[in-house]
């Protein structure tokens, strides 16, 4: 067997407290999660944190050595103040060692003092992101994403999206059966793409939000059967135009969009739980073709159903 990833989170001065407890959360030992999570800083003690909180941290920076992965929350007055001279050489020689960094909001720019996302896309919280650039110049910053998977180095906005982040992450190691189940164990949205803008031009009604949450699970339940805008808009009670307008508002996507995204999300689910045929899958997912899905899956995911089987079956 395996051993668990190991994930460190590195709280520096000023550490925002979601930030450092959604990662906790999500990375958290307990026998469904093949993780085993550290929380460290500069050195063993206390650190200041932002909002008048404080961290107990029980190592310093050599946890880096020990993590597959290092997670980097954001902290106070990122734009002045520059991360300690140690953090960024533990920074690097981590990522040099193989280990997965992940910067969550202003983390961003403790990541970027490390010169390691120079020539790449990077985001923040859309606050920082005109300071980001300036003080960084070579990072392509993108202020309109949840996050940005660049491989090795990931960076998200900051906030909740810290939470799509992490999701992302477990999707990437263990597929999406894992990452819907952290999902519903912290009754959170189990998919929001990073591509998703940071946040709606205007504030959506409450009422919209709690009857569209209904329509998509219908949708849900209803993917093996032809689904339409008309049909959403139906079960929605409103028309298809004014259904498709405040949907995007809502989730990010078009309602179409959104329903592909859910068939495939399904159908990964089946290829890590079954060993049904891809015609099979693709009829349970709505796909319809064998030769549809692949379709799908190359362009939504860039790799083939069988591809994807057999990399969860190596990993089981």
């Amino acid at each position: 067997m395996s051993r668990s990833h190991r994930v460190a989170v590195l709280v520096l001065d000023g550490a925002k407290p979601l930030d450092v407890g959604v990662p906790a959360q999500v990375f958290s030992a307990r026998p469904s999660m093949p993780y085993e999570l550290r929380v460290c800083g500069v050195a063993a003690g206390v650190v200041a944190g932002g909002e008048g909180l404080a961290y107990q941290v029980s190592s310093g920076l050599e946890t880096l050595g020990w993590a597959d992965t290092v997670m980097i929350p954001g902290y106070r007055t990122p734009a002045e103040v520059d991360p300690p001279a140690e953090v960024v050489e533990a920074l690097r020689d981590a990522h040099a060692r193989g280990a997965r960094l992940a910067a969550i909001s202003t983390g961003a720019f403790a990541l970027a003092a490390t010169g390691l996302l120079d020539g790449r896309r990077a985001t923040t919280h859309w606050h920082y992101t005109q300071a980001l650039r300036a003080r960084y110049p070579r990072i392509r910053v993108d202020e309109n994403v949840l996050f940005v998977d660049e491989g090795s180095l990931l960076s998200s906005a900051g906030g909740a999206s810290a939470l799509d982040l992490c999701l992302h992450l477990v999707r990437r190691d263990h597929g999406v059966a894992l990452s819907n189940h952290v999902a519903r164990r912290l009754v959170a949205a189990p998919y929001r793409s990073g591509g998703q803008a940071q946040f709606v031009p205007r504030s959506v009604p409450e009422p919209l939000g709690e009857l569209y949450a209904s329509t998509r699970e219908w949708a849900l339940a209803h993917l093996d059967e032809p689904i339409t805008v008309a049909d959403l808009a139906r079960h929605a009670r409103v028309s298809p135009r004014t259904f498709s307008r405040h949907f995007v508002e809502d989730t990010g996507y078009t309602p179409m969009q959104w329903v592909l995204r859910a068939r495939v999300d399904l159908a990964r689910e089946l290829l890590e739980s079954s060993e049904l045929p891809i015609e099979q899958i693709a009829a349970h997912a709505g796909l319809g073709t064998g030769a549809n899905l692949r379709l799908h899956f190359q362009r939504v995911l860039g790799t083939s159903p069988s591809e994807y089987r057999r990399t969860f079956t190596r990993g089981a």
